[in-house]
């Protein structure tokens, strides 16, 4: 019976690689995948969890550095409107200055 599961595992592995070699992936993909087949076919002890998370992690990072990147390419846009609404306040509180003892409703 193990070495009907072991033969399915290497089987799924090889259509798998396979398949990630048509999808263009990429080599940190298919050695994390081999090694935790690896280490299932050997029957030991992994913390999935721990792979799981820093898989995670990586991928965070990647699309923090693409967003830093996105974000200083509309850095213009993003301080014109920061300065846009600046000046809108700054133009209600020199109005509302100027009214005397009649304050209308948005300088109440």
């Amino acid at each position: 019976m193990k070495k009907f599961f072991a033969t399915i595992i290497i089987l799924n592995t090889l259509l798998f690689v396979g398949l990630s070699s048509v999808a263009k992936a990429d080599e940190k993909t298919s050695a994390i995948v081999g090694h935790v087949i690896t280490q299932a076919i050997q029957g030991n002890d992994m913390n999935h969890a721990e792979v799981m998370s820093n898989e995670i992690a990586a991928l965070m990072h990647k699309f923090t550095i693409e967003m830093t990147g996105v974000l200083l390419q509309n850095m213009p846009n993003i301080l014109d409107s920061i300065s846009a609404q600046l000046r809108q306040e700054l133009d209600k509180q020199y109005k509302c200055s100027l009214q005397g003892e009649y304050k209308n409703k948005e300088c109440i």
